[in-house]
C-alpha cells in the first residue's frame, strides 16, 4: 500500500435535489474547501447533516471515499470528483474496502477510527442521475468508510494519513459491506454477529445487529 494522503476536505449546505420538492433537502451535495477545516466529535465544521435518523452521530462523524474507488467509477463513464459521491474526505493510496472496523487514521492531531460500511440509499441514488445507481454500487463493493473522531482538531487538503492497523478481529468493509446485504436476505449466523458486536462499530450498525442476534 503507498502513503496515504488527504486528497480534499468536503462540507455541503442543505440543497433539494428535486426542483418539484424544495422541501426535501439533503446534505449529499458536498464541496471541496481551501484551508484547515476545524474537526470534531459530530464532524466538520460548515457541514451539514440533514437526515438525522439515518445519517450523522459519533460513529458516523465523517464519511471517507477514495481516489481509487474513483477510478474505478471514472472508468465507467460514472461522474466523479471530491465530495461527489458525499464524502467529506477525499483519500488517495488504499481502496475503501480494504480498510477494516477498528482501523484507525491519524491525520495531524487528528484521529479517525473506521466503523462502518456506507449502504446507498435512494438519495444517493437521485444525486448521482441514475436510478440503478444503489445496484451499481452494491454490486462494485466498493463503500467509503464512515469515521467516528477520536480526537479532535484541524484537516486540510496534502495532510498525510497513517493508518493505524486494528489490533483485534479484523473485518475488512468489504466483508462488512456484503454482510449488510446477506443479511437482508438470511439470518447471519450467530457467531459473525457477534464478532461484529465485538469491533468499535457505529452506533445505527451496533443496534441492527443487537436486533439481529435477539431475533435469533
Amino acid at each position: 500500500m503507498s502513503q496515504m494522503l488527504l486528497e480534499s476536505v468536503n462540507v455541503g449546505q442543505p440543497v433539494a435535489l428535486d426542483a418539484g420538492r424544495p422541501d426535501k433537502r439533503t446534505g449529499i451535495c458536498k464541496q471541496s474547501v481551501a484551508g484547515a477545516v476545524r474537526v470534531h466529535g459530530l464532524g466538520l465544521e460548515g457541514d451539514a447533516v440533514v437526515d438525522t435518523r439515518h445519517h450523522g452521530g459519533p460513529g458516523q462523524a465523517l464519511y471517507l471515499y477514495s481516489r481509487e474507488d474513483y477510478a474505478f467509477w471514472a472508468a465507467r463513464d460514472v461522474a466523479t470528483g471530491p465530495g461527489m459521491f458525499g464524502e467529506n474526505l477525499t483519500v488517495s493510496g488504499i481502496e475503501s474496502a480494504n480498510l477494516c472496523i477498528g482501523d484507525r487514521l491519524a491525520v495531524g492531531d487528528v484521529v479517525l477510527e473506521v466503523t462502518s460500511s456506507r449502504i446507498p440509499c435512494a438519495t444517493f441514488a437521485r444525486r448521482m442521475g441514475d436510478p440503478g445507481f444503489v445496484k451499481k454500487f452494491r454490486d462494485a463493493g466498493r463503500p467509503g468508510a464512515y469515521l467516528r473522531v477520536v480526537a479532535e482538531g484541524y484537516l486540510e487538503a496534502g495532510q498525510a494519513i497513517e493508518l493505524i492497523p486494528f489490533a483485534g478481529d479484523r473485518i475488512s468493509l468489504g466483508e462488512h459491506f456484503a454482510l449488510v446485504f446477506m443479511a437482508m436476505k438470511k439470518p447471519l449466523p450467530r457467531e459473525m454477529i457477534t464478532r461484529l458486536l465485538a469491533l468499535p462499530l457505529a452506533e445505527r450498525d451496533r443496534a441492527d445487529n443487537l436486533e439481529r442476534l435477539a431475533a435469533l
